[in-house]
């Protein structure tokens, strides 16, 4: 077959009206949405947007360290079976919790389309933070909440306009995922010709990595952003890596193991409310911080007992075990371990406001808890800053 001259496309923005054209004996025009489906346009309302794949460049997905191509937002390794770690763990590592996108773009407006799975609707936690989106807007000192989307009960696809009206300038945006569902798509849709690139870089590079129950997970804040899991790494501008499992963070020594293979900026280890017994946690607490240790000595890491102290029997007995890993850490001469009493969380004053439940934190609770665990995270940070 004789070619003829091929036309040199010019770099593509989202919905740009190009053709691709191919000479033979006779001239036929390819649309650009037939062979690349980022430039296929949908209408969301009124408005035209052209969608991108969330999970793709130029977009952030941060917060799944084990990225699997069939388990994209998996949270433990995909070689792990019930012979690492329990059942519990296993299933809802699928869940989102502590993931977000983050991308840069100038389109006066934004939508996002999903394909929902995994979603939990709980009779204690506001749908809002189980199954929904947070929209934040800017980087850095400057973000700030701008949306939150809601789905449904039991709903499947997810199609809405995000933002609308804003100003066309490049702008950071960051999506943080459901904290108990999750997704096996999502795009985000722009208006046709606008640019999107890479985020503006995070202060801290490396995540932060929180390990324990579902009060780390997120239970039971009204949105993912109020975890205070996520409102410490927004204060801190660094990514997040959420091992929180509700009932089934048990403290295996598989999971400890992987986690030392990572790179991280700190490690906050408060499994406290998932250990069976204290008997059970004493025979793991110290194996698991010292499965980290010994791979990473310089690795700052955060030890917590449980934010619910009522001064119980078993509060004072959990509390004196997670102490003691701390003590004898210290006494050995590791200078880079933090312990928080869970007892002070909360602070002194209407600490029966801080609960949904009397355990699981409501948006106030976690918004004490972050404001005491700031601090402490801060130093560990830059202690491991100095050091170098």
């Amino acid at each position: 077959m004789s070619w003829g001259k091929i036309m040199l496309l010019p770099v593509l923005t989202a919905g740009m009206a190009l053709s691709v054209y191919c000479q033979s004996t006779e001239t036929k025009s390819i649309k650009i949405e037939d062979i690349d489906k980022n430039f296929q346009s949908a209408k969301v309302g009124s408005k035209e947007v052209c969608y991108y794949d969330a999970l793709q460049q130029p977009f952030v997905l941060s917060g799944f360290p084990w990225r699997d191509p069939q388990k994209v937002f998996n949270r433990l390794p995909a070689s792990f079976t019930e012979k690492d770690v329990n059942p519990g763990a296993l299933s809802l590592a699928r869940h989102s919790t502590g993931g977000a996108i983050r991308f840069r773009t100038d389109s006066p407006y934004l939508a996002l389309r999903a394909q929902l799975a995994y979603s939990s609707d709980m009779n204690h936690m506001p749908r809002a933070g189980s199954a929904g989106f947070d929209l934040y807007r800017g980087s850095g000192a400057d973000i700030c909440h701008h949306r939150t989307i809601q789905p449904n009960r039991d709903q499947k696809q997810l199609e809405i306009m995000m933002v609308e009206g804003t100003a066309k300038q490049m702008t950071d945006w960051t999506i943080f995922l459901p904290l108990y569902g999750s997704a096996s798509k999502i795009e985000v849709g722009l208006a046709p010709g606008a640019k999107i690139e890479a985020p503006t870089p995070q202060a801290i590079t490396k995540p932060v990595l929180f390990y324990g129950s579902s009060i780390t997970q997120g239970g039971c804040a009204s949105r993912p952003g109020n975890a205070y899991t996520t409102m410490l790494c927004r204060a801190m501008d660094a990514p997040q890596i959420n091992l929180g499992f509700s009932g089934s963070g048990k403290g295996e020594i598989a999971v400890a193991r992987a986690i030392a293979g990572l790179e991280l900026a700190a490690f906050v280890m408060d499994y406290d409310h998932n250990a069976p017994t204290p008997e059970y946690l004493k025979q793991t607490h110290e194996p698991f911080f010292k499965a980290i240790r010994e791979k990473q000595p310089d690795l700052p890491i955060i030890i917590m007992s449980k934010c619910n102290f009522y001064g119980s029997r078993d509060d004072i007995a959990r509390r004196d075990i997670i102490r003691q890993t701390y003590e004898n850490a210290a006494k050995a001469g590791d200078k880079h371990v933090w312990f928080i009493d869970g007892e002070i969380l909360f602070g002194k004053e209407d600490r029966d406001a801080c609960t949904v439940d009397g355990c699981h934190p409501n948006d106030l609770g976690f918004y004490r808890m972050y404001k005491t665990a700031l601090p402490v995270l801060k130093e560990a940070v830059n202690s491991d800053k100095k050091a170098k």
